[in-house]
Formats: structure tokens, sequence, C-alpha cells
């Protein structure tokens, strides 16, 4: 026996059955309880085994906590106890001084390098006290006769200007929309506007959906049918 719809209560055949939320829908019929917007798969939102659009879905609210003198004394005794942890730990760890730095590879590397430069500092001075400050330049191990090496070329890099985004095209003539709600894409086909939008280039795929494009960012793609008006 064939199931009927959860919303219009007629029954349900396979061909055009969509099974969602615990119950069965006709195609036409799984659509947003608030704007009537037809739904898919991919787009719904469900509540309360009910299917809403990303802009209806029903928002969850939080409870406010009073207030009470009971509240106040367990907050004025969490922030007491809170205290005394502190200063407990604070004795605890007073004079140990600092705290063990881990020896990670990156520390390793920064100390061999301080160590090689003082090994170099130190030769040089080295080999100037031997020399009484005279004579020909020594390397970092005090053989005289180095030769500090010639400045390398330096070479002038000049980036070509990156190119400019390509304009959106201008209309081309096509049917007119304005948008009397805001939407958010759902999916990667879809396409965001804002309420007050111009939806250019309309072209009509099925009884809920379009394809068009919004005037103020350029984009295009498939937008609800319901939430635009014809100007």
């Amino acid at each position: 026996m064939n199931p009927l719809c959860g919303r219009c209560d007629k029954i349900v055949y396979p061909t055009e059955k969509v099974n969602c939320l615990d119950k069965y829908w006709h195609k036409g019929c799984f659509s947003c309880e608030v704007c009537k917007m037809t739904l898919n798969m991919k787009n719904y939102k469900g509540f309360d085994k009910k299917p809403y659009c990303s802009q209806h879905y029903p928002k969850t609210s939080f409870t406010i906590v009073a207030d009470t003198p009971e509240n106040l004394r367990l907050k004025q005794q969490s922030k007491m106890q809170s205290h005394v942890l502190y200063k407990e730990d604070f004795e605890r760890n007073k004079g140990k001084g600092f705290s063990v730095v881990a020896d990670t590879p990156e520390l390793q590397r920064v100390k061999k390098t301080q160590d090689q430069i003082s090994n170099i500092k130190y030769h040089e001075e080295f080999g100037k006290s031997q020399m009484g400050g005279e004579g020909s330049p020594t390397d970092a191990y005090g053989n005289q006769g180095f030769q500090p090496p010639a400045h390398s070329p330096s070479y002038n890099y000049d980036p070509q200007p990156a190119h400019s985004a390509a304009a959106p095209l201008p209309s081309s003539g096509g049917k007119r929309y304005r948008a009397v709600y805001d939407y958010a894409a759902a999916d990667e086909d879809e396409v965001s506007f804002a309420d007050g939008d111009l939806i250019v280039d309309v072209q009509q795929i099925d009884e809920g959906w379009m394809f068009g494009r919004v005037e103020r960012t350029g984009q295009q793609g498939m937008l609800p049918a319901n939430y635009v008006e014809a100007i």
C-alpha cells in the first residue's frame, strides 16, 4: 500500500516519492513551512520533523538563569575557592626557578648557530691579538691571507602587474526581477542575493527555480522563484 504525503495527506506514488524526516512527501509538497519554497535533499533543514529553508530555519534561544541569592552565594563561594587554590599553587611553586624549555629541533638549530658565531668571533679576536692589530686580514680560524668575498651582484626583479579581474558582463536583455527576501546559496550552483537586489538575464528552469545573474555582484546561478518578483 502506498503511503500518504506528510503535507497534503494524499497517496504518494513511487515515481514522485521523497522519503525524509520520517515521512513521505510529494516532490512538490516537500517545501519550506514558512515561504513554501520547493526544497530538495541538499538544501532542506529539518526541525521538529518539518522542512525549512536556510532563511526560515527556527533559531534556538537560550534560557537566562535568574540571579537568585542562592546563585550569588554559589558564585561567591566558587570565587573564594579559586582564590585559595591560586595562593596555594603560588606558594608551592615559589622559589623553584625557571621552567624547563623543551629542547626542540628549532632550539637546537638556534643554539648551534650561536655557538658557531661565538667560535668565529673568538678566532677573529685571537688572530688580531697575534698580529698586533695589523697585517693582512684573517679568516674565521686565524689564517692569514684571507680575502673577503666580493659582494654578489644584485638582481632587480620587476614583477609584472597582475591582470585585473574581468568586469561582469552586461545584461543581455533577458527578464529582470527584484529580490523580496535575502537568500544565501545552499549549493555550488546557486547564487546569494540581498533584499532589493536586481536579478537580470533570468531564465525559468521549473516551477520553483530560476537561473539568473545578480546585477550588484555579477555572480550568476540558480535561485528560488518565490524569493523574487518580476519588474
